[in-house]
């Protein structure tokens, strides 16, 4: 028997991979650039690679077990940061945000695939959809915790980070087949 074929491997290796997710997740929370406000981190290609490579189920659990540890009070969150008061923060929505954009995205690359689309096309509008979900709920709670008016939240949390966010989520789509691949996925 192929040992993908095997229920048991299979599940055991979509733990493993889903636990290593949870994993990059904190990593790339560390690389952080102070941009004011809102840093910039590395956290927005691991989000769209998790929604390209996990089912969405898998994909929330990963960015769920994410944001517990956070929550838990270790310094998972950018700037060596954990604990309640900074998911309530000027930030929080963006992390909350990563927990309704994977699985959206990939429900959306399933869907999209579906329809007969190619895999790279797939992969790009689940990509768009990940980030458009993470800016919509990290550009609310930055309007209702910081006092800000909406365009200045506009402006402060959104606008500096796309070309940027557009760039790591293209780099995502460039290496979900190998991770796919690699995942046995």
């Amino acid at each position: 028997m192929c040992p993908v074929a095997d229920p048991q491997v299979a599940s055991a290796r979509r733990v493993t991979t889903t636990a290593l997710f949870a994993a990059l997740l904190a990593v790339s929370a560390t690389i952080a650039i102070p941009f004011g406000t809102v840093p910039a981190t590395m956290q927005v290609l691991v989000v769209v690679l998790i929604a390209l490579v996990l089912p969405r189920g898998w994909a929330a659990f990963a960015i769920a077990v994410y944001l517990l540890v956070g929550a838990t009070g270790l310094p998972v969150f950018s700037g060596l940061r954990g604990g309640l008061s900074v998911l309530a923060g000027p930030t929080g929505g963006y992390l909350l945000g990563f927990l309704l954009a994977a699985p959206a995205g990939a429900w959306v690359r399933t869907a999209v695939s579906r329809a007969g689309t190619s895999v790279p096309v797939a992969d790009s509008v689940a990509a768009a959809a990940v980030v458009s979900i993470v800016y919509a709920v990290g550009w609310g709670q930055l309007v209702l915790v910081s006092g800000m008016g909406p365009l200045a939240a506009l402006g402060v949390g959104v606008a500096p980070f796309l070309i940027p966010d557009g760039l790591k989520a293209a780099a995502a789509v460039l290496l979900a087949p190998a991770v796919r691949r690699a995942a046995g996925a």
